[in-house]
């Protein structure tokens, strides 16, 4: 037997933008455990499992939050990439882009070896690059969805939401050019100057973005990466 014998073939699946709230709520009201996420031409781009919302500071189980200045760039970055994961507010943020998936002629010999292999419930079913169905084993969906997702924030006033940010920043160690400014006016966030790498500027955007009372981010920032050296 093949992927396409026993397949789903009507998947739900959500886009990039999609919410963590709304991914939340389809998890726990569906009773499944993944939700693939496709682009506009329905092309396999990451999936979302239960796994990629364990770690959420609304439950107590963020781990992202580490005291200490990092060693190194590695883990500078790692930190970074850990904050959005646990901080981000859409399916970009959250998901695993380094999708495991089979085709529709697989055969399920090789499904089952894949699931064993990788210690993974489910693969996505993939044809010349667009999602046709997926194939899953039975799964307890754990209760991600909390009241704190919902409930009424605080809002703080542009001067706070500035204190909030630059303590976030010297909190997790995030390199900003000294002459780097944080701008906020009217609620809205503007990041001027340069910092050290892709993954902290993302980070930073996304700490800017959950402050009660930020109603966007103007980022303006530049990546100022070391430049490699060779003899």
């Amino acid at each position: 037997m093949r992927a396409a014998d026993i397949m789903t073939e009507r998947v739900l699946r959500v886009r990039p933008e999609t919410s963590v709230l709304d991914i939340a709520t389809t998890l726990s009201e569906r009773g499944i455990s993944a939700l693939p996420v496709v682009d506009a031409d329905d092309r396999l781009v990451g999936i979302v499992t239960e796994g990629d919302l364990m770690r959420r500071p609304e439950i107590g189980t963020d781990v992202s939050q580490r005291a200490g200045e990092p060693d190194s760039l590695l883990e500078r970055l790692s930190r970074a990439v850990a904050y959005v994961k646990a901080h981000g507010t859409t399916a970009a943020d959250v998901m695993t882009r380094n999708v495991v998936a089979v085709t529709s002629d697989t055969p399920l010999s090789k499904i089952a070896e894949i699931m064993a292999s990788r210690n993974i419930k489910r693969v996505p079913v993939v044809d010349e690059g667009n999602l046709v169905g997926i194939v899953s084993r039975l799964d307890l969906v754990r209760a991600l969805l909390v009241q704190d997702l919902t409930a009424p924030k605080e809002e703080l006033d542009d001067k706070a939401i500035e204190a909030r940010l630059t303590a976030e920043i010297a909190n997790h160690g995030w390199r900003l050019d000294p002459s780097s400014k944080i701008v906020v006016f009217e609620n809205v966030v503007h990041l001027f100057g340069k910092i050290a790498s892709r993954e902290e500027r993302r980070a930073l955007a996304t700490a800017a973005m959950i402050i009660p009372g930020v109603r966007s981010v103007q980022d303006h920032l530049e990546i100022d990466e070391p430049r490699m050296e060779y003899p």
